[in-house]
Formats: structure tokens, C-alpha cells, sequence
């Protein structure tokens, strides 16, 4: 098992301690290798304040969480941090590349830190690039691309020094339907053909229909689960009755089609 949370609740207090807000309530997630997960709710249903705890971005307020085995309360704050460099791979909405480096030097800066022999880092980039389809703008500045080649760009650099466990926060939702398709392509191939394990923030009932398994939060605790089985059509449908079911407000359900 990968990931193993137990019990997990997380209490925001206001600043003066008047009032407390319960985010995540006795929430409970396995993630064995190589699973594609989504996590999905309405706005304010807790699942970035999950996916942040699972990322150990941050603490949950009670309850454990497990990564490959380590329980990372038992973490101080050095050893935190370069376990997540190691372990964890992070996609988030906003690109957060650095437009003085290339996007070939964007993609490296994680395996110059980690001081990987030149010929290793030139490997993993001609396959993470291939895979994600950017071999042809390696040279360029980030402002003279398109935002879905920044968005495969920064998920190149997330993955280029194969976490075991990689993290997308709402991927897609910067993009336009060609380049979310083209993302979450590649992310299913990474998932499908080197077992990457993937875990998925998102309202997008497009990208989930990627997931081989969807896991649904309202008020901070889980309200369903539903798994990939047969076409990616059917699935997408199941994903907008659970929605719907739960809920949703509209800007919940992004226009979309498969």
C-alpha cells in the first residue's frame, strides 16, 4: 500500500480562535501502486484540503497518514521536506515555471538538485518529453509556448525524478478541451504503461473519466467511491450522476464532452 490515511480530520481555527470550521472529518483513503485516483466534490467539500494533507503540505489536526510506509507526523520539518522532494511529484493549475530558464532547463532543475550524472538526465528527458509530447519546444523560452504545453512542461518536471507518487491538483483547469485531452493522455499512458500512481484533484468530469477509480467528498467526509469499468463514455456518465446526485451546483459541471 502507498498511501494509507486513518481517521484523518482537519479543524480550521480564525485567527483570534473564535470560531473553527471542520474541513476533513474522520476521512479514510488507500492508494495501492499504480492506481489512477480522482477525488471529487462541490466547492468547498474538502478535497484540496485532502489532497494538501496527503501531499504533507499540511498536517491533519487527528488521524495518520502513511506514505510507502512512513508515517510523516514522525517528520520534522528537514526531513519533510526532502521526502516529498523525493517521493512526490506535484502538478498544480498555475504552471509555476520560471520564464528566465528554457523549457528543457525547467523540466531538469529537480535532477540538477538532486546532482544526476548529465547522461541520466538527458535519458529521462528525451522520455518524459516524448511521452508528453514537447521534444520540439526543449529550447524554448516558457512565454514563446501555449498553456498546455506549460502545463505538459511542468508535469515533465514533476515526474522527471520518478516519484513514486504524484500529486495533480485541478490539472485542467487552466486548459482548453485540446490541450486537457492532450494532458490527461499522457498522464493515462504514464499510468497504464509505467504503473505511475496517480492522485487527482479535480471538477472536471472530463479528467476523471481517466481515473481508474473516482472517490467522492462532501463536507469533508467520503460519500462514494465508483470504479472504471468497460468504455471511458460510461464512466464519464456514472461521474455526472454521482454529481449529480450530490448536488452539484452547476459551475460544478463544466460544459465538456468525450
Amino acid at each position: 500500500m502507498l498511501v494509507k490515511a486513518k481517521n484523518i480530520s482537519k479543524i480550521y481555527t480564525s485567527k483570534k480562535g473564535r470560531y473553527a470550521q471542520k474541513a476533513i472529518d474522520q476521512f479514510n483513503l488507500e492508494v495501492d501502486f499504480g492506481e489512477f485516483i480522482g477525488i471529487m466534490g462541490p466547492s468547498g467539500s474538502g478535497k484540496s484540503s485532502l489532497l494538501n494533507i496527503l501531499a504533507t503540505i499540511d498536517q491533519p489536526s487527528a488521524g495518520t497518514v502513511e506514505l510507502d510506509g512512513v508515517n510523516t507526523k514522525s517528520l520534522n520539518d528537514q526531513q519533510l521536506s526532502l521526502f516529498r522532494r523525493k517521493k512526490l511529484g506535484f502538478i498544480f493549475q498555475d504552471f509555476h515555471l520560471l520564464e528566465t530558464l528554457t523549457v528543457k532547463e525547467n523540466i531538469l532543475l529537480p535532477l540538477v538538485l538532486e546532482s544526476i550524472p548529465k547522461s541520466e538526465m538527458e535519458k529521462r528527458l528525451d522520455d518524459i518529453a516524448a511521452i508528453l509530447n514537447i521534444s520540439d519546444i526543449l529550447e524554448k523560452r516558457t512565454y514563446e509556448i501555449s498553456g498546455g504545453e506549460q502545463q505538459r512542461t511542468a508535469a515533465a518536471r514533476a515526474l522527471i525524478h520518478h516519484p513514486q507518487l504524484i500529486l495533480a491538483d485541478e490539472p485542467t483547469g487552466n486548459l482548453d478541451s485540446k490541450a486537457a485531452k492532450s494532458l490527461m493522455d499522457s498522464l493515462q499512458q504514464l499510468n497504464q504503461e509505467q504503473s505511475r500512481t496517480i492522485l487527482m484533484v479535480t471538477h472536471d468530469p472530463f479528467a476523471a473519466s481517466y481515473c481508474k477509480r473516482v472517490v467522492f467528498i462532501r463536507d469533508g467526509k467520503p460519500y462514494t467511491e465508483i470504479y472504471h469499468s468497460g468504455q471511458r463514455q460510461a464512466f464519464f456518465q456514472k461521474i455526472l450522476d454521482v454529481l449529480s446526485l450530490m448536488g452539484g451546483h452547476e459551475d460544478d459541471l463544466p460544459p465538456t464532452s468525450i
